[in-house]
């Protein structure tokens, strides 16, 4: 039997989850078992193919085990039976940033390209959702084809669309309907006599997908699930049956696709509709501390070592930042930022998130520490990460006894706060002399204290032993003088270790663009300027004066009038979901009034003002399942805000604390907004994607308003300033705006969960998820002006989230301090750096168009050459380059990427 005019290509697969409810470990031995069992099939059957599921890290996990089958693997590759690439994981688009989304594609297409071919397809099988600027990606690196399931919206009524891109670049995108990734999965399976019922399902395969194939075509059937492989003698039932059916490879099938996008149906930007398909919108707020991990490791090597090492160190640092961008690939993956697998499985997340940061921070202090070498003791290195030049609060530990001064390496007055004095007086007491030789086993080197020793005396007629510390030392020092002085003591000796004086400062630097500046101390040549100040419950900084309220809100008033209530109100809800699905019980309780309010001064200005904002609830301490709702026990919880001024910041800086000692519940702030928001703006992945106060429903998933945001998220006057992804929604009729905090939940998935119809996973506890303990969330609170958010916003977002980074001087005290030094410029209305990096001996930028008009970068650096290139680096359109500047001409959204030449 076949059904007329409905060829089927069956390609098999298998959806590989790296880790998930399983750590990953134990699902790569399965994997092993798995693709032996493939690959042997394989090779003694040519009529064979197999897709890889779009993920070159399930080939790099087998190979690191069966490394002696690289060339089966390769051969396979090569003659175009087994597709491989383009991803080298499949990533969450959501929680990642947009360059780590760049470099999984090119770490994936170039892995694949080793072994032969890419699949040059947009493979995104099961992400949960998809980014707005993921056609543009997609083209930019040479992919023609994007294929998806989750998140297309109901409007999509055939298999082919034109998915576009904020800028206009569309790509032809396959939709996956009945079953996604899956919707073969059941078609070969043997029930009885399953010869005999091949031709029915296959009939039926072919009714329910016609539908979506209004212009013919050959029917997709992919056949395969996760964690599993297909059936040994698949090739021998389709040659059998006769039912027009051929095996293929994804790649294969889109072979013969037309990629042009006339005639189709379009749809522009991101794709987080649940029409037809959970997108299970909770990952974004499962546990938030995988959230602060990833956004913390993608800063510290994105703008902060990259940037160095390209333009600052003579030497090579590449090995240390591949490995630190494989730790962060690898943890993008859909099941693993995400949250939503075991508590096993968030550890192992967590430790490579922590490593990639180190490994930043690693490569970070070897160039500050080339560069803090002609940097006299007590002075520091200052660096910008921002392309424009900027001025930063820094916090500096210098040497001095009264108050403090500091110039520029070029003579400019710096200004300061002091915000600590460190004590000198680290230890005073008497011990026997037979104690003596012990003691003098705390210097490790010359280390004492935490500091290193420039000094030290022996005085036998009043049997003291003086240390004077200091926390770098430029002079000799050996422990074996120190004996020989003590040979022969007797009685009780006086042991003192005497640190130099030393304040603790928030200095005000300028920095060139992605440059660097050294400060030092010198007396003090007056008081400094009062450019923030805080009185009793009020800060005030001359572009925001903030208020805290009687119920410990705050309210913010700007120069012209523009005014913010109730700003950071902490409220308390239950959550009886999963790590996939918020779901509050049927009866609530929501805590939003605190018990009590205590206000506490922290430091009163001139360039930095904070008050510690104390407030006390009583939380229910869990969630009652079996009466849907939340308990009568109750835990006393105690969060304190931290409200900060700097000078010239027009935001304020809020760092809530609190230790979460209750179960099953969601912790969000809340913020008034000064008018009535429509839709709302975040930014995150290259682009600023404005949202309607809900998502598209009609499967079996409740559609709550919640949303990622990167950046920044504005609606209705005031944009938030985040440090790492946050889930956010827009509340009470457009009228406050909302941002979790904190989700605490108990399982992977719930086979019964309130907002969702179906199980997402194994019904499986997860007690790590309730994220019990002290946690702390930054952000901060900037109000602005219009319907969407403009230029200062941008502005502010990067100087938020991306401080000047500071090194301690250790060359000698006499040395000459170096004058302030500039890197690479990059401005422009709109105008984002993403990325600046070392590549084939060219320094690589990658920027972004964040606005709705065309716009024009220019770039300003000590550079002779100056050539747009494609996303991986591919040749591409040389720039003028007039006394080192460059100017390119980008129109809204558009992601550029240039190459320039340094002497």
């Amino acid at each position: 039997m076949r059904v007329e005019g409905s060829e089927i290509v069956v390609v098999p697969h298998t959806h590989w989850d790296r880790e998930w409810y399983l750590p990953f470990q134990r699902f790569r031995l399965r994997l092993v078992s798995l693709l032996d069992g493939v690959i042997a099939g394989m090779e003694a059957d040519p009529r064979w193919h197999f897709t890889l599921d779009g993920q070159m890290a399930a080939v790099d996990d087998y190979l690191e085990i069966r490394p002696e089958r690289r060339e089966r693997v390769a051969a396979l590759v090569r003659e175009g039976r087994l597709a491989v690439g383009p991803w080298q994981i499949l990533h969450d688009e959501f929680l990642c940033s947009g360059e780590n989304i760049v470099r999984n594609l090119e770490l994936g297409m170039r892995r694949a390209e080793e072994l032969g071919a890419v699949m040059m397809v947009g493979y995104l099988p099961d992400q949960f959702g998809h980014c707005a600027q993921m056609p543009q990606i997609l083209r930019l690196a040479g992919i023609e084809h994007a294929c998806v399931w989750r998140g297309v919206p109901d409007r999509v009524r055939t298999r082919a669309f034109a998915w576009e891109a904020p800028d206009g670049t569309a790509i032809r995108t396959q939709y996956l309907p009945e079953g996604g990734y899956g919707n073969a999965a059941s078609m070969f399976e043997e029930f009885g006599d399953g010869a005999s019922l091949l031709p029915g399902r296959v009939a039926g395969f072919a009714e329910s997908m016609g539908r979506w194939y209004p212009d013919g075509g050959p029917l997709l059937a992919m056949y395969g699930a996760d964690h599993t492989a297909p059936a040994a003698d698949l090739a021998d039932r389709i040659a059998s049956a006769g039912l027009g059916m051929r095996l293929d490879t994804l790649a294969g099938y889109f072979a013969g696709e037309d990629p042009v996008v006339d005639g189709l149906p379009r749809v522009r930007g991101e794709l987080r509709s649940h029409a037809r398909a959970n997108i299970l919108p909770g990952v974004i707020s499962a546990r938030i501390r995988l959230k602060q991990l990833m956004g913390r490791a993608e800063r510290l090597v994105e703008r902060y070592a990259e940037p160095l090492t390209a333009l600052w160190y003579s030497g090579d640092a590449e090995r240390f930042l591949d490995l630190a961008w494989r730790r962060l690939i690898e943890v993008s993956c859909h099941d693993s930022v995400t949250g939503c697998g075991s508590d096993e499985t968030a550890e192992q997340v967590a430790a490579h998130m922590a490593e990639a940061e180190q490994l930043g921070r690693a490569v970070c202090d070897l160039v500050t520490a080339e560069r803090a070498a002609s940097v006299p003791l007590g002075s520091h290195l200052v660096f910008n990460p921002t392309p424009a030049a900027r001025a930063g609060l820094v916090t500096l530990d210098i040497p001095c006894k009264g108050e403090p001064g500091l110039v520029t390496g070029d003579g400019r007055p710096v200004p300061v706060q002091t915000l600590e004095i460190a004590p000198t007086v680290l230890d005073d007491a008497l011990h026997p002399a037979s104690e003596l030789p012990i003691l003098l086993e705390r210097v490790y080197g010359r280390v004492l204290f935490g500091q290193e020793i420039r000094d030290w005396s022996v005085s036998r007629e009043e049997r003291t032993l003086t240390f004077h510390v200091t926390p770098r030392a430029d002079v000799p020092f050996d422990i074996g003088e120190v004996r020989e002085a003590l040979r022969d003591a007797d009685g009780d000796w006086r042991v003192r270790i005497l640190a130099d004086p030393r304040r603790s400062v928030a200095a005000l630097v300028d920095v060139p663009a992605l440059g660097l500046t050294t400060v030092r101390p010198v007396p003090p040549a007056g008081p400094t300027e009062t450019r923030v100040r805080a009185e009793e419950n009020v800060l005030d900084n001359g572009l925001l004066r903030a208020e805290v309220r009687e119920d410990g809100t705050l309210r913010l008033r700007t120069p012209s009038g523009h005014v913010v209530e109730d700003v950071g109100r902490i409220v308390d809800g239950g959550d009886l979901g999963d790590s996939y699905n918020y779901a509050p019980p049927g009866s609530d309780r929501i805590i939003g009034d605190s018990l009590t309010v205590d206000v506490k001064p922290v430091w009163d200005g001139p360039l930095v003002a904070a008050l510690d904002i104390v407030r006390t609830y009583r939380w229910p301490a869990a969630g009652d399942i079996p009466r849907d709702a939340r308990s009568e026990a109750e835990e006393d919880v105690t969060v304190t805000t931290r409200a900060e001024l700097r000078a010239d910041e027009p935001f304020l800086r809020l760092r809530v604390t609190f230790d979460n000692r209750c179960d099953d519940h969601r912790v969000r702030l809340h913020t008034v907004l000064p008018r009535q928001a429509r839709t709302s703006f975040a930014e995150g992945q290259f682009t600023i994607t404005e949202r309607g106060p809900a998502a598209e429903g009609g499967f079996g998933e409740r559609p709550v308003p919640t949303f990622p945001a990167s950046g920044f998220v504005a609606a209705g006057g005031v944009a938030v300033l985040l440090e790492h992804v946050t889930e956010y929604e827009v509340t009470g009729g457009g009228r406050e705006l909302a941002l979790t905090l904190l989700r605490s939940i108990g399982h992977l998935s719930r086979d019964r969960n309130a907002y969702r119809d179906q199980p997402a996973g194994p019904q499986l506890p997860t007690p790590q998820a309730q994220c019990r303990g002290e946690r702390t969330v930054g952000l901060a609170i900037m109000p602005y002006t219009g319907e969407r958010p403009g230029i200062d916003v941008l502005q502010a977002a990067e100087a938020y989230r991306h401080d000047l980074l500071t090194a301690p001087g250790y060359g000698h005290s006499s040395a000459d301090v170096p004058a302030s030094r500039a890197g690479v410029a990059i401005t422009g209305d709109g105008v984002v750096m993403t990325s600046f990096r070392a590549r084939d001996g060219w320094i690589e930028t990658r920027m972004v168009a964040q606005c709705t008009e065309p716009t024009t970068a220019v770039l300003r650096g000590d550079f002779t050459e100056a050539t747009r290139v494609g996303l991986r680096g591919d040749p591409g359109v040389p720039l003028d380059v007039h006394d080192g500047t460059a100017l390119l001409a980008l129109r809204p959204w558009e992601i550029a990427t240039v190459r320039l030449r340094t002497p």
